[in-house]
């Protein structure tokens, strides 16, 4: 259990931070920007939840749930150096598999796209594509980090935050179609702003 009795620790104040085994890095670490983006998104998902409490978008909210809880455990997996024979929190195939199941619950019904999407609509959505984009970027430095530090981010972890961005994508339309003062997607046209077209 985590117990936090006192918020500032002026541990900080010189620009670095500690990971969850004690060592301390730059707060400009690779890791503190990964785990710091993952809470990022964390925190957007918090937003559109405020926006899905009505009956026709409660299954967002609960599918939402899950994964907040999730993310905090990506944070604490990614906060954690790896070491030789230590297994810490960690994200698991079952989870994966999970956010697979509501992609294909929540796309079942929605109209085949004929285009790419334009991020917005009803606020719901719209914090729905911001999410996606914060954890394509979560993403891409988890690949980095996996890079600089052998072994530092699972796979599991890596297809975990991949279908979560592909679950964002699939709620921010399903939010658009389902949700009150929803009018469906706004599709990409080409070129219609160009005189020379």
């Amino acid at each position: 259990m985590v117990i936090l009795n006192k918020i500032y620790t002026k541990t900080g104040d010189k620009g670095s931070t500690s990971l969850s085994d004690g060592s301390r890095v730059s707060k400009d670490d690779i890791r503190v920007e990964t785990y710091g983006t993952i809470d990022e998104a964390n925190s957007i998902i918090g937003i559109v939840r405020a926006y899905t409490k009505t009956s026709e978008l409660i299954i967002l909210d609960t599918f939402l749930g899950s994964i907040q809880n999730e993310l905090f455990d990506l944070g604490a997996e990614l906060s954690s150096p790896p070491k030789e024979g230590s297994k810490g929190l960690t994200i698991v195939q079952q989870q994966v598999d999970r956010v697979e199941q509501e992609i294909d619950q929540l796309n079942i019904n929605l109209e085949p796209l004929r285009s790419f999407v334009l991020p917005g609509g009803t606020p719901a959505s719209s914090y729905l594509h911001l999410a996606r984009t914060v954890i394509r970027r979560a993403e891409r430095l988890m690949v980095q980090l996996s890079l600089l530090e052998k072994n530092s981010v699972s796979l599991v972890s890596l297809r975990y935050v991949n279908r979560l961005s592909d679950l964002c994508f699939v709620a921010a339309r399903y939010a658009n179609q389902t949700g009150q003062g929803g009018q469906g997607d706004t599709l990409w046209r080409p070129g219609e702003t160009n005189n020379n077209n």
